[in-house]
Parts: structure tokens; C-alpha cells; sequence
């Protein structure tokens, strides 16, 4: 085997194990960006639980959601919010994000992702959720959100 054949391969796993090593950072977070989304997580969980008092849970008392759908804003409270997810149903209903953007400062923080919401499995509408969440006495809460809603869900 040539030395060029050598160096061209041990080049090629260096940069393979680079690589591999900074995707897998990207995506970990930090602990502080885990934090912050953890508040989303909940939730999401009290959605798909149709849970008033776990939606409310990570909320910040007194806060609003902002819903735009074809180009209109729906403005509620988080209370409102809660009562409405927690109306019983016969569907099974979750959120998930994806490729969040978290971006801190102090007791401030910003969460700007993707997301799919589903009904029974499938995708219902799809957009971008903006969440403002602070930190008080240690512990983050959603203070505001924000979201684009739309139905034409093509994989990205």
C-alpha cells in the first residue's frame, strides 16, 4: 500500500470522527438549552394528556398564546388555552418540534423550532413555534407563545 494511500485513509477517518463528534455536539445542547426546553417538553405532555393542570404547569401565570392561521391572528390566555386543549376527545393529539433554536441570556430565553402536530398519529398542520420563557427562582417557565399553523405539511 502506498503512502498516499495510507494518508488519504487516515485523513478520511479523521475527518469521519470529527464530523461524527460535532453533529452529535450540535444536537446534544447544553445542559442550560436542555433547561429551557424541558418547560416545552411539559407542555406537550399535558396536551397529549388533555391535561389543564399539567398544560399549565410550565406556564407562566397571566400569559398568552399567539395562534396565526392563514394570516390571521388568535390571541388567548394560557388559562384558555388549557381549557380548551383539556376538552375530552376521542382523538390522540401531540406536538413535537424539531432542530430548536435555543438562545439565552440570563434569565431570558428564546425557542424557535419547527414542529408537527398530530392527530391519531398523522400530521395535522405543521409550522414554526416561537416560545419566550423566563427564569424564575430557578426554574424556567413559558412566559409567551407564539405560532405559524398551516396545513400544507410537505417534508422538509
Amino acid at each position: 500500500m502506498s503512502i498516499f494511500r495510507l494518508l488519504r485513509a487516515g485523513f478520511f477517518l479523521a475527518a469521519a470522527t470529527v464530523t461524527a463528534f460535532l453533529i452529535s455536539s450540535l444536537h446534544a445542547g447544553t445542559a442550560e438549552q436542555r433547561a429551557v426546553l424541558s418547560p416545552v417538553q411539559t407542555l406537550f405532555d399535558g396536551m397529549a394528556k388533555r391535561n389543564a393542570e399539567a398544560i399549565k404547569k410550565p406556564l407562566l401565570t397571566g400569559g398568552r398564546i399567539l395562534l396565526m392561521r392563514d394570516g390571521k391572528p388568535t390571541q388567548m390566555t394560557f388559562e384558555a388555552f388549557a381549557d380548551q386543549v383539556a376538552r375530552p376527545g376521542k382523538t390522540h393529539i401531540s406536538e413535537r418540534i424539531h432542530d430548536p433554536l435555543v438562545r439565552i441570556d440570563h434569565d431570558l430565553a428564546v425557542v424557535w423550532a419547527p414542529f408537527e402536530f398530530l392527530v391519531d398519529g398523522k400530521v395535522d398542520h405543521c409550522g414554526t413555534d416561537l416560545f419566550n420563557l423566563i427564569r424564575t427562582d430557578g426554574k424556567w417557565l413559558i412566559a409567551s407563545l407564539a405560532d405559524t399553523g398551516r396545513k400544507d405539511c410537505s417534508i422538509r
